[in-house]
């Protein structure tokens, strides 16, 4: 598993796309949270917060991630190269947990940067520190619980073509029902707490107020478990 992880990551710092991936997350946060004058700006909140990130960040890694995951196996199937990987001693288990870890990390890279939002708005507080770890801690795990499960959705839809635009269409479009669709069903039946509670959403927003509940963990992880095991089933 740790060579094909190695490999994949290192794919990505080859090419364009980790730089692009990166750039774009950390470009697009910084200038709708500090520079542009609209309603997600911190600045102009009135008080020490982070929501608007937190508000932000699952929109934009509906796209970024399965931007990073579309040619995971799309390429392999299109060049051919997934008939030498299968006759390496080792399992699709480890081949699929290998190509997963490495899409995770470099969504992580990616998040890492953004822990000085953390530090700036505690800092900038009235009084310093006036800032609400347990919510943003909650937020950040909430966000890695998403990445995760994104990751394990744009892996499969990585499968189900040879074509990497096809791959990453598909990804955006499952990610995205999971994400608002259940939200948008259960909103035209008269808001629906239990459609809405089959979605991704409703469990992001349950973490992100500071509260660590285990059904939405396991939430995240069976959906991510899901994915990965029908990838392994498509290999």
């Amino acid at each position: 598993m740790f060579p094909i992880l190695k490999k994949e990551f290192n794919s990505f710092f080859a090419g364009p796309i980790a730089y692009l991936v990166i750039g774009l997350f950390l470009l697009m946060n910084g200038l709708y949270l500090w520079v542009f004058k609209d309603d997600f700006n911190i600045l102009n909140a009135g008080f020490s917060d982070l929501s608007p990130f937190f508000y932000m960040a699952p929109w934009l890694f509906l796209f970024l991630i399965p931007a990073i995951t579309m040619k995971s196996f799309a390429n392999e199937f299109s060049s051919g190269t997934i008939e030498i990987l299968k006759t390496n001693p080792i399992s699709d288990w480890q081949i699929v947990l290998g190509k997963f870890s490495a899409s995770l990390l470099l969504v992580v890279v990616a998040l890492v940067p953004t822990l000085t939002y953390v530090f700036s708005i505690n800092e900038l507080g009235d009084p310093v520190g006036n800032l609400d770890f347990g919510s943003t801690i909650g937020s950040y795990v909430g966000l890695l619980l998403l990445a995760t499960t994104y990751t394990a959705i744009g892996l499969f839809t990585s499968t189900l073509s040879e074509n990497q635009i096809v791959a990453f269409i598909l990804g955006v479009f499952i990610t995205f029902f999971l994400f608002y669709g259940f939200d948008a069903i259960s909103n035209s039946v008269g808001n629906n707490l239990s459609i809405k509670k089959m979605g991704i959403n409703e469990h992001f927003k349950s973490i992100s107020r500071g509260v660590i509940d285990t059904r939405d963990i396991l939430y995240f992880l069976s959906v991510t478990i899901f994915f990965l095991y029908i990838t392994k089933t498509r290999l």
